[in-house]
């Protein structure tokens, strides 16, 4: 009782603290929508001179729309209203500058005018630069009264100009749409998800008791992690995403862990007789120690492999994934403590009860149903008979399941990797709807592709502009622009993908050209090419620890070499198809309406990098699941083939359970607005869904079963520390 009255504390503390925090800021105030950096590279660097050389902050931009700024009579309506606004503005404290065509010496017709001018002549801009922000608290203060007289304006224009369009956007709303917007999709995400996962609990397990156990260590689990997420804000850059991604993890973990820990315990109390009240206290305990000894083992390895898997994201050097890999330790660690402590107590307090018969058992139908639920798992049945037409044909379902599995990748080898902001918002979206517009009808306020920062002279620059850069085949324009220390140097390409390609090998090309001073290149294609480069150098490290880890765990619970081995290259092989399935969706647009996304030329770089660990992580569960069962009939004295078919049997109703549950909970995240929590969601439901089904039902029974006795060969002087580890399950 002790132990559940504590995780509750815990898990009310915890969500106090995201909530509400120490200073009355929540957890979402305090973390950031920015988009995903390199660390110490020329773009970082370029980046930080350009912060440190400007003395503006973040604009705040109304686009009027659907105007004709050549006819006097709009001139004249729209004149004294933003004449108004401006002068409001100007004088507002910590706004740098308020303009636009109307209030400009000789108006439209003002040189000056020109960029805040539609392309089309149907409308134009007031731009409103802020000051150098000082602290936090002034700038969001400045910006709510900017936005606050620009809404004004806007509504004063559309009465009086009729047909007149109107939209605010900038930096610091976009961040809030977005912050918003996910804290919007975990809620959506959560009220869709876990009632249907509750429901199919209370299905699997056949009682309320049994399914709402996994459930509340999942919101222990989150909870705690979530205070921890918030303490790590104190101490670095936090990105919005990574609370909706341990969200996610935590209640799939969860589930996954709550699921065998209470299928075990009904399994070893059905297993045990008792006679009377007074040897209940003794029953439950045997049980319970029963349960940990074996399930509790089990978890016990599966988290710490998941666990070193996650801490995989700590070799790459991006900080935003660091983070990442700091929360999703946590959350995976978390989650074990919730599986091993709080399940458990909470069976202690109903022993004997997690047998009996439910209310609902007593309803007609559903009554036949809880029961069959109930029941232990017969020693034959639907996965033993798949098991046995497996192994009737292995190497007819080896080759047909790497077929699908290599149709399915397929696509992944044409992806592309970006990073974005505001195009992660979906059309519906006001400042999603600003930006497209900003973009197609005010070219010139949008940001170069490239950006360049030089330490030569104005000359020395400009002739290196135009002579090589601007001789480029995709280079459309440079101009230079002298700022305080630096020269600026803004190129702008024929494509209007900035990420895409073309602007990326354009950033090699020009990275790779002799100059006599420093020339850093920035800007959205230069942030990505040297993100996607610190990708690729922890790629590696990264492998190998994930790969080192699986090894040494699954070696240490089986006493196998190759059975190790194996789950790497199915692992693997299943997350290649998930992340052609992706490719499908979202870059190449399949299923966009039904979704309800707008398609993107990439998918996010980050969310491949994710998807991959805590795939591989989640996969790793079942492949555990699986295997301590094929162990524990293996030592039992069957022969391979025969241990396959029951451990298939004694474990296929959970993996079959417990994916599902994950499917629908992963799904219902997928049902936000977000494209990134779509990509996650979504991504970790297929591969579950695949893992589930191809790898655990057909592929793993497949292999078992042409490797035979060879699956439990280990060397000899491996043997002796086998035997020291051995898991029984």
């Amino acid at each position: 009782m002790w132990t559940i009255a504590a995780w509750v504390l815990i898990a009310v503390i915890g969500i106090a603290l995201a909530s509400f925090g120490v200073t009355g800021s929540s957890l979402f105030d305090r973390v950031n929508s920015g988009e995903p950096s390199a660390v110490d590279s020329p773009s970082t660097r370029a980046d930080h001179m350009i912060a440190e050389s400007s003395q503006a902050g973040d604009s705040i931009t109304l686009i009027v729309g659907n105007v004709d700024v050549a006819d006097p009579a709009v001139l004249e309506a729209l004149t004294p209203p933003m004449a108004q606004s401006g002068a409001v503005l100007n004088s507002t404290p910590g706004v740098a500058s308020a303009v636009s065509p109307t209030i400009l010496p000789n108006g439209p017709a003002n040189p000056a005018a020109a960029p805040l001018l539609a392309s089309n002549g149907r409308g134009l801009l007031m731009v409103v630069e802020l000051d150098k922000p000082t602290d936090s608290g002034t700038e969001a203060s400045t910006t709510d009264r900017v936005v606050e007289e620009l809404d004004q304006l806007a509504a004063t224009i559309r009465q009086d100009v009729p047909g007149a369009t109107t939209l605010v956007g900038g930096g610091p709303l976009i961040a809030d749409e977005i912050i918003a917007q996910m804290e919007q999709d975990l809620a959506t995400g959560e009220l869709v998800a876990l009632p249907i996962a509750l429901l199919v609990m209370v299905l699997v397990f056949a009682g309320f008791a049994a399914a709402f156990m996994p459930l509340f260590a999942a919101l222990a689990a989150i909870a705690a992690t979530l205070a921890a997420v918030y303490a790590m804000t104190y101490i670095t850059d936090v990105h919005t995403s990574v609370i909706n991604v341990i969200t996610i993890v935590g209640v799939g973990l969860s589930i996954d862990y709550g699921l065998l820990i209470v299928s075990r315990f009904r399994e070893e109390l059905r297993a045990r007789s008792f006679s009377g009240p007074h040897r209940t206290a003794s029953l439950t305990a045997r049980t319970l120690s029963a349960t940990l000894s074996t399930a509790g083992r089990t978890v016990s390895y599966s988290a710490l492999t998941i666990a070193a898997s996650v801490a995989g994201l700590i070799a790459f050097k991006p900080s935003m994934l660091r983070t990442y890999g700091v929360a999703g330790f946590l959350i995976v660690l978390i989650a074990l403590l919730t599986a091993i402590t709080l399940v458990p107590a909470c069976l202690a307090l109903l022993g004997p009860r997690m047998v009996r018969p439910s209310v609902l058992g007593r309803v007609p139908i559903i009554g036949r149903l809880f029961h069959h639920n109930a029941e232990i798992a017969p020693e034959t049945g639907v996965f033993s008979r798949l098991a046995g037409a497996v192994q009737a044909k292995p190497w007819v379902v080896i080759a047909g399941v790497l077929a699908i599995l290599g149709l399915l990748g397929a696509p992944a080898l044409h992806i592309e990797l970006r990073n974005s902001t505001v195009e992660l918002l979906s059309s519906d979206s006001t400042q999603r709807q600003w930006l497209d517009e900003l973009q197609e009808s005010y070219p010139a306020t949008s940001t170069a592709p490239i950006v360049l920062v030089s330490t030569g002279s104005q000359e020395q620059t400009e002739t290196f502009a135009d002579g090589a850069v601007a001789a480029l085949p995709e280079v459309t324009s440079v101009t230079t622009i002298p700022r305080d220390g630096y020269i600026e140097v803004d190129v702008r390409l024929e494509t209007t993908d900035a990420q895409g390609p073309t602007a990326r090998e354009t950033v090699k090309q020009i990275r790779k050209m002799d100059t006599d001073f420093e020339v850093l290149v920035t800007g959205p294609a230069g942030r990505l090419v040297d993100y996607m480069d610190q990708l690729a150098a922890g790629a590696p490290w990264a492998a190998a620890i994930v790969a080192i880890a699986t090894l040494a765990l699954l070696f240490a619970m089986t006493g196998s070499v190759l059975i190790p081995i194996k789950a790497l290259i199915t692992n693997v092989l299943s997350l290649g198809a998930c992340l052609g399935v992706l490719t499908w969706i979202f870059q190449d647009g399949h299923l966009a309406d039904l979704l309800g996304f707008t398609p993107m030329p990439g998918i996010e770089s980050y969310i491949v990098v994710l998807l991959m660990i805590f795939g591989f992580g989640l996969a790793m569960d079942y492949e555990m699941f699986l295997i301590s069962r094929v162990k524990e009939s293996w030592d039992s004295g069957l022969d391979s083939n025969a241990a396959v078919r029951q451990g298939l049997q004694r474990s296929g109703r959970i993996i079959t359970s417990a994916a599902l549950i994950i499917i629908v909970v992963f799904a219902g995240f997928a049902t936000g607005e977000l494209v990134i929590i779509k990509q996650i969601g979504l991504g970790l439901a297929i591969a579950v869904a695949l893992d589930a089904t191809l790898i655990r039902m057909l592929l793993v029974p497949a292999t078992m079963t042409v490797l035979g006795q060879w699956n439990w060969w280990a060397p000899k002087p491996l043997k002796s520390v086998a035997a020291k580890l051995n898991l029984k399950h």
